[in-house]
């Protein structure tokens, strides 16, 4: 049956929902790239909450939904910005999240690597910034997690040069048991991160960084970047240590980081996989037979809906994902930690589904269509 969605030019339009969805046909790991989902939690809507309180989370549902990533043999990159921390979940919740996730995956077999951050912190010294860090580190390697070292509000706010940086992360690369991720998120997803590594020129950033990796290869499996500037992460890769990787964290222009060129390859940490689960899974593993455009075949199509939900303001883009995993079925409301799930408009929300729906992404494309017109109805507009 036609749905009415509501464009930005305030005027409706008719889609015709699709009515078979994408079947992947693939299983097992990986062979020729690591590949993580950045994956949402699930907020409990029947929790008594407030915006500035603490979040209430539904542990069935949130690793429910885990398992579904690495039922289709994608990582979970676990307590990073798709759970809303710093905009909804508080340190406690993030630990709590993070010792639940890795039993679950060690329960399954599942791969995971956690965020490690300061945010129990608002400022404070470069010793207390350490000190945030080294907590949150002992709690996601006591569960058996990696560990992804996350840029720190806190210590961008405090750090006054590169020097800084380079103690500050250096010490925690000594004391680190194995091998972790290093995280550089740009302003574009945090506004409080600008000038991270000591300065707003990228150019001078990226040399301290490397400095840093160069002072400790062996304590590096690799880094993450999330600056959607796919030459500069070109050239950032070019110039690691051997045996580092590169994940690449750029929802704008992942397919060609991940299939790479003549010199190198991404692998991936990214928020957009949460949707696209077995959709990228599929893809990764035609990767996996050296079919490099059979893989861009299945993921170039996916870059619209990824630059949609991604759009500035950037930071607000896990509101579309939790729309998506609603309409797939992976929970059974809209609600988010935070209140979030007001963050974006109705026509960002009508457009997310209609792109969605283009790429079969839900398993249900009749169950999606009746809960798109609930949420239709609810903002007034009646079919």
């Amino acid at each position: 049956m036609t749905l009415h969605l509501p464009g930005a030019d305030g005027r409706l339009r008719a889609h015709e929902p699709r009515t078979e969805p994408f079947a992947p046909t693939g299983e097992g790991a990986f062979s020729s790239r690591t590949v993580f989902s950045a994956a949402h939690v699930v907020a409990d809507p029947y929790a008594d909450t407030t915006p500035d309180g603490p979040a209430a989370v539904d542990w069935d549902a949130t690793l429910a939904f885990r398992r579904h990533l690495w039922s289709h043999g994608l990582g979970v990159a676990e307590a990073m910005d798709t759970a809303q921390r710093g905009m909804g979940l508080d340190w406690a919740g993030a630990a709590e999240l993070i010792r639940r996730s890795a039993a679950e995956a060690k329960a399954v077999g599942g791969l995971i690597a956690c965020g490690v951050g300061t945010d129990q912190l608002t400022g404070g010294t470069l010793a207390e910034v350490r000190a945030a860090y080294e907590e949150q580190l002992a709690v996601v390697e006591e569960s058996g997690a990696q560990a992804i070292l996350m840029a720190s509000r806190a210590l961008a706010a405090t750090a006054r040069s590169p020097e800084d940086y380079l103690e500050v992360y250096g010490h925690l690369l000594r004391q680190a048991a194995e091998p972790v991720i290093l995280h550089w998120l740009g302003p574009m997803f945090d506004p409080a991160l600008e000038g991270y590594w000591g300065s707003a020129d990228l150019d001078a950033a990226t040399d301290t960084f490397l400095e840093v990796i160069a002072a400790h290869p062996d304590k590096v499996d690799g880094i993450k970047v999330s600056l959607l500037d796919a030459r500069r992460e070109v050239d950032l890769r070019r110039r690691l240590p051997r045996g580092v990787r590169c994940y690449t964290g750029d929802d704008f222009h992942y397919p060609e980081l991940i299939a790479g060129d003549e010199q190198g390859f991404s692998h991936a940490l990214l928020g957009i996989f949460d949707p696209l689960g077995p959709l990228a899974a599929e893809a990764v593993r035609v990767l996996d037979t050296g079919s490099t455009e059979g893989f861009r075949a299945l993921l170039d199509p996916t870059v619209e809906l990824s630059r949609h939900l991604f759009q500035a303001p950037t930071r607000f883009y896990k509101t579309g994902v939790v729309l998506l995993a609603w309409l797939a079925g992976h929970q059974e409301h809209f609600a988010m930690v935070g209140g979030l799930q007001s963050a974006r408009s109705l026509p960002h929300l009508a457009r997310a589904y209609e792109l969605a729906d283009g790429l079969g992404l839900f398993p249900d494309p009749k169950l999606a269509e009746e809960r798109m017109r609930t949420l239709l109805n609810l903002y007034g507009v009646h079919q």
